[in-house]
């Protein structure tokens, strides 16, 4: 399965769903909290080039926000994403 990683702050509430959905398939992930970290804040806003969070990575792949990783769930292909290598 690949790495799961997303960037995060307490108080988002698309945050909270995405790592709900994340653990309703039993999808292990990194949780980075961006909450008081401006470092971390630059490099998503580097990585993504978008400000908000939840920002998320399966293995190399840069899947957006809760809206993108629901929408491949919904369309079926997010278990294939999380499968390749």
């Amino acid at each position: 399965m690949q790495e799961v990683v997303i960037y995060t702050t307490r108080i988002c509430p698309y945050c909270v769903r995405a790592k709900m959905l994340l653990e309703r398939k039993g999808v292990p992930y990194k949780d980075v909290s961006v909450e008081n970290d401006m470092t971390l804040r630059q490099e998503i806003m580097r990585k993504s080039g978008q400000r908000t969070v939840p920002q998320i990575w399966i293995g190399a792949t840069h899947v957006g926000g809760f809206d993108d990783l629901y929408a491949l769930e919904r369309a079926g292909r997010l278990d294939a994403l999380l499968m390749s290598h």
